[in-house]
């Protein structure tokens, strides 16, 4: 039996860089798209930050996969005394105006429960980046 990320998560272990680690090479393979890793928590994240930062993950590489035309992914997630910030950085198609659709509104909901905050921009021709903070409390 598959030991799913939400599985992970509600167990706490492992933890939330096993999890995006599992997720994004999974997703690399699939899609073919390289996946730059600059950064990932060391240590215990508390598992309602590690979904809220997964519901994020699954949700910017679907738009990469379905809009970006990406050939590369770069993503950082760190965890300092001030918090857990995340980004995704696609070097894709951009775009000029903010598109904000359910899955959109999905990421900036799930930051925006613990808290935090998560913006989307882009510039045409040169890529997408998502990021997202979410503070300690």
């Amino acid at each position: 039996m598959a030991v799913t990320e939400e599985t992970r998560m509600r167990g706490g272990s492992p933890g939330l860089a096993e999890a995006l680690e599992d997720h994004l090479d999974r997703w690399s393979r699939r899609t073919g798209v390289t996946v730059e890793t600059w950064a990932l928590p060391e240590g215990d994240v508390e598992p309602r930050v590690s979904r809220a930062v997964l519901v994020a993950f699954r949700e910017a590489l679907a738009n990469v996969e379905q809009h970006s035309r990406a050939t590369t992914v770069s993503v950082a997630v760190t965890l300092g005394a001030s918090g857990l910030r995340m980004t995704v950085s696609d070097d894709g198609i951009g775009f000029t105006a903010p598109r904000g659709g359910r899955g959109t509104a999905m990421m900036r909901a799930a930051f925006a429960e613990l808290g935090g905050s998560l913006t989307i921009g882009g510039v045409p021709g040169e890529g997408t980046t998502v990021t997202g903070v979410i503070p300690t409390r």
